[in-house]
């Protein structure tokens, strides 16, 4: 008969699938909130801790909810409730509601965000970007991987922009769009410091987030107007596809242990951007 796990249990099925020890050393990630000897029934994955999604996680009587993005990944002095931070910590508290955050473990571990756009996007023979330190060969940031067949840059980032929730500022595109592209490099979540290795491995594209107008300048000139392209699309989306894979993943983990528990995925779209206006609109 199945079982109701502890907070402590849930914590230690996650630590197996997204190891804390892949997190890059400026991260913050792990359990924010809770008592681990509490019971949890309900589990809320989302992107970002905010506001909105938090309120939507109590409301919905949730013991845990996981973030790919920590609320305090800078240091703070205070969580008073007049804050934004703080009154998120107090609903979560009051609400009886966990807080853990899965970030740049999530992104390298086997499974994690890169992992599951490589497999939407239908990408083979994939390695990371930059292998973790001490972890197995697949595992680390970023992934580059073969098209099974290629096509223009044109249709390639038409086919990213489909696969991809809805926001305000799409999808932006640096290279000639008749190209021909087959050898793709990605990076879920800001990405610019990878592009020395996107370069290395000889990527015909590279698709990440919040590329900065610097380092893609400097990209471009390096490539002199040649590869890798790129392709810069919102730092949300490219996250957000991870976690329905995530809650299937956890739910089924949680399964093998004669472990019961409701697991649910946000629809908010907590991406900063509301609109965006272009020549000619």
């Amino acid at each position: 008969m199945a079982q109701t796990p502890s907070l402590q249990q849930v914590l230690d099925v996650v630590e197996d699938l997204w190891p804390t020890d892949l997190a890059e050393d400026w991260d913050a990630v792990g359990l924010v909130a809770g008592r681990r000897d509490s019971a949890v029934r309900k589990i809320h994955f989302a992107v970002d801790p905010v506001s909105d999604v938090v309120n939507e996680a109590c409301t919905a009587d949730a013991d845990l909810l996981i973030t790919h993005h920590p609320l305090l990944l800078r240091g703070v002095t205070s969580v008073e409730a007049g804050t934004f931070k703080g009154e998120v910590v107090h609903r979560l508290i009051e609400s009886g509601c966990a807080l853990l955050t899965s970030h740049t473990n999530g992104d390298s571990a086997v499974g994690g965000v890169n992992d599951v756009l490589c497999e939407i996007l239908g990408l083979e023979d994939t390695r990371p970007l930059s292998p973790a330190p001490d972890g197995l060969p697949e595992e680390g940031l970023g992934r580059i991987g073969t098209l099974p067949q290629g096509r223009t840059l044109g249709e390639f980032a038409a086919a990213v922009f489909g696969i991809l929730p809805a926001v305000a500022g799409g999808v932006r595109v640096a290279g000639d769009r008749n190209a021909f592209i087959q050898r793709v490099a990605l990076c879920g979540g800001a990405g610019d410091s990878l592009l020395t290795a996107v370069r290395e491995a000889e990527a015909d594209v590279y698709i990440t987030a919040d590329l900065r107008h610097h380092p893609a300048s400097e990209a471009r000139e390096a490539a002199r107007g040649q590869r890798p392209y790129l392709i810069d699309v919102s730092h949300f989306a490219s996250e957000w596809l991870w976690l329905p894979a995530a809650a299937q993943t956890l739910d089924r983990a949680l399964a093998d242990r004669d472990f019961e528990v409701e697991i649910a995925v946000s629809g908010i779209n907590t991406d900063p951007w509301d609109f965006v206006i272009t020549p000619g609109h």
